[in-house]
């Protein structure tokens, strides 16, 4: 019984002895990763503009009348606004001669103007003519960038150097900006 006593002494001043001090944890961090993605793109605030050329022929008295003057073309000019906002952005130029739908009678009249059209951004330029292959010119780097971009028309010419068909003459450019990282 003594055994027992000693026992159950032993067992209540075990229960009734205060727990030694240990240390408070110290602080403990989480974390939560924040990521996010922007998707790299183009876009055009001024998308479009109109090139308006009341006559493309010489008025002018001699042998050239009725030929294309080159001057009301070249140097015209208008003003695109876009953006890109990654590093290995493109821009191509598209160029469709300005044509007469109106029939040649011969070799002595055009239907046709051709020319090239440079688009300039900040960054870089890409041109094509109207020449040749019904597609873009080569592509140019132009990375990111914002603000205008100009378009101007050049090298003005007529397929066979003679007298214009009369009527409505139509083409266009296209410039084509393309989002790349």
């Amino acid at each position: 019984m003594k055994k027992l006593w000693i026992l159950s002494a032993c067992l209540a001043g075990i229960a009734t002895t205060p727990a030694t001090a240990q240390s408070a944890p110290g602080p403990v961090t989480g974390t939560v990763t924040v990521g996010g993605n922007v998707a790299a793109r183009c876009l055009f605030t001024t998308a479009s503009e109109v090139i308006t050329i009341p006559e493309l022929s010489d008025l002018a008295t001699g042998g050239i009348t009725g030929k294309l003057a080159g001057s009301t073309v070249n140097g015209q000019t208008k003003k695109l606004a876009g953006w890109c906002n990654g590093s290995a952005s493109t821009m191509t130029v598209q160029a469709t001669a300005l044509t007469n739908s109106v029939a040649t009678p011969n070799s002595s009249f055009d239907n046709r103007v051709d020319y090239t059209a440079t688009a300039v951004t900040s960054t870089g330029s890409a041109f094509d003519s109207s020449i040749g292959a019904l597609s873009a010119g080569s592509g140019s780097n132009v990375a990111i960038f914002t603000g205008d971009i100009d378009v101007t028309l050049s090298a003005a010419s007529s397929p066979n150097g003679g007298v214009l068909v009369a009527g409505a003459y139509t083409g266009q450019v296209d410039v084509t900006l393309s989002p790349a990282l």
